[in-house]
């Protein structure tokens, strides 16, 4: 089985076009409600689970005969379906959490969708979407979208998503299946990683990627146009106006967020055969007075982006355990004489017993790759005798890719 790859265009549907699209996200988005809502209904009730054969029968099939709901006629049926997939997909992610067969922290019940929020409509190959030769993409019961094509599809698409972003602003999402993995020539270089807040990254060497800080930058603006938007009369044409205003500087931020964290971990897969990384808790270090600082710096994106290249380009990716000591570890003589602790978060530099003088990051960095090769060889040994990594308890490499190199960003 082949990788699935996601490749995202900006599209630009005439007026008549985005109506049609307007009226088939307002399906897709009561189909998800009513879904939600019936589950609701049945567990307040106490009956049994409804499922998605029942639902999709109640919820589009008879519901089309109905007055209330004859408009659902209107658009293609293949979205509905799919929107009620997503129901029942997110139930099923929210009932596996509950059980604890699901990794991560724990999901709330689906809520449901609101008009302001992103709206979406997938197409898969049985709605009969098509690539003309124009470059335009057909899409039933919407026409011929203009899409802005910054590179060639690697393989024919298996499904297409309609987006409209909170700001307005239209893309299409196509989803593809490239068979073989591709690989980059491999180099000599290896380096860990230390993830900071005054540093972005430190690397081998001493190295270092600045954190742009790209959300304390806009942080007076989005507060100005925030507060803006705050006077304005609820369900007026100008708090609409200020609502977008918002949305695209979140977008904006978001994009340049997701640009930098694209381009750093492409470089870094380009120039090292192997990389060393902390899993870190970005959740329970976002709990602290750097709240803000950590959710701004996006270290969970970048360490899954940083893993999905590794995977896919043939490079080693090892995850040390977050409580091996890597700041705290001389790495001259091994000894526990580092800054510990929220308290000594401002020690930069400190000198061990031993004499030896160390950069806090840079120290890191050197234990976290002295560990991670060690990591890396016991797996390979593990591999030779034909035992899984599990058994090792060393982390396996993922195979969700979150994008390729040179990936088309939205903008």
């Amino acid at each position: 089985m082949g990788t699935q790859l996601r490749y995202s265009f900006r599209a630009y549907p005439t007026v008549p076009q985005r109506v049609r699209a307007a009226r088939l996200f307002g399906c897709c988005r009561v189909v998800f409600n009513d879904a939600v809502a019936a589950r609701k209904r049945a567990r307040a009730e106490g009956l049994p689970y409804p499922r998605f054969a029942e639902l999709s029968r109640r919820l589009i099939t008879e519901a089309k005969r109905t007055e209330g709901r004859a408009w659902l006629g209107e658009v293609s049926s293949v979205p509905l379906q799919q929107a009620l997939r997503d129901a029942d997909a997110a139930y099923a992610n929210f009932f596996a959490s509950l059980q604890g067969k699901r990794k991560g922290r724990k999901m709330s019940e689906p809520r449901f969708k609101k008009r302001s929020n992103r709206q979406a409509a997938r197409f898969t190959r049985n709605a009969g979407f098509k690539l003309l030769d124009d470059g335009r993409l057909r899409l039933p019961k919407i026409g011929d979208l203009k899409v802005a094509w910054s590179r060639r599809l690697p393989a024919a698409p298996s499904s297409v998503t309609l987006l409209r972003e909170p700001s307005g602003r239209y893309f299409v999402s196509f989803v593809v299946t490239v068979e073989g993995d591709e690989t980059l020539p491999p180099v000599d270089d290896e380096t860990g990683i230390d993830l900071g807040l005054k540093s972005f990254a430190v690397m081998r060497g001493g190295k270092a990627i600045d954190n742009p800080r790209f959300f304390k930058r806009m942080e007076r603006r989005v507060a100005k146009t925030q507060r803006a938007l705050a006077r304005k009369v609820k369900g007026s044409a100008n708090r609409e106006k200020a609502r977008v205003k918002v949305a695209r500087l979140h977008e904006r931020t978001a994009n340049r967020r997701k640009d930098f964290i694209e381009q750093a971990t492409t470089r870094i897969i380009r120039e090292n055969q192997a990389v060393f990384v902390e899993s870190l808790s970005v959740l329970g270090l976002s709990r602290g007075r750097s709240a803000k600082s950590v959710h701004d710096a996006a270290w969970g994106r970048f360490l899954r982006s940083l893993e999905a290249k590794c995977g896919r380009y043939g490079r080693e990716f090892v995850a040390i355990d977050r409580w091996f000591p890597s700041t705290r570890l001389c790495s001259e003589c091994g000894a526990l004489t580092g800054p510990r602790g929220q308290a000594e978060l401002k020690v930069r530099r400190w000198a061990c017993l031993c004499g030896a003088k160390h950069d806090r990051d840079a120290n890191a960095e050197i234990n976290i790759r002295r560990e991670g090769r060690r990591l890396l060889e016991e797996r390979q040994v593990m591999l030779a005798e034909g035992r899984s990594s599990s058994e090792s308890g060393v982390k396996p490499e993922s195979r969700d890719d979150c994008g390729g190199i040179g990936d088309p960003q939205p903008g």
